[in-house]
């Protein structure tokens, strides 16, 4: 009797521990993800950044700068629906800017969660490139989680 009050007392305790687990993970599940103005530097790679997590990609190409060698529309989606690139791999701590005449600089913590049991997560510290194009910011390069390589690149020349 007094061993089946025991199991008992244990199965409850571990119920109350899944429905607290539970709760966190539902509750911040999309903390911050709210877009700001995107009169600064910081707002624009929010912006960029919430945009990605909601999947709004077309949104998210709006906040990239119109430099030579732009990825096309079709290419910036593709890069996020073939997974080369996978924003919900990381987190991104947005920091403050430093502006020098029409370029900004934004520096960004990157926290890239534990991948299995046994590992530990670990945290980057990036920048996001911008360029003041008529009254806007507009992104020229972020870090790889959340950009691709070529983008923005010459095209390779072939040698015959």
């Amino acid at each position: 009797m007094k061993q089946d009050r025991f199991l008992i007392g244990i199965l409850i305790g571990i119920a109350v521990l899944i429905v607290i687990a539970l709760a966190v993970f539902f509750s911040r599940k999309d903390g911050n993800l709210n877009y700001v103005a995107d009169d600064t530097p910081e707002g624009v790679v929010q912006n960029y950044v919430v945009a990605l997590h909601k999947r709004d990609f077309d949104k998210a190409y709006g906040y990239l700068a119109e430099l030579e060698n732009k990825p096309t529309q079709e290419q910036f989606h593709q890069s996020f629906l073939n997974h080369s690139i996978d924003p919900a791999n990381a987190g991104v701590e947005i920091g403050k800017a430093e502006i020098v005449g029409k370029s900004a600089s934004v520096s960004l913590g990157v926290v890239y969660g534990q991948r299995d049991p046994f590992s530990s997560g670990y945290r980057n510290v990036d920048y996001a490139q911008l360029v003041r194009q008529g009254d806007t910011w507009k992104i020229k390069q972020m870090p790889y989680s959340l950009w691709a390589f070529d983008w923005y690149q010459p095209a390779p020349i072939q040698v015959k």
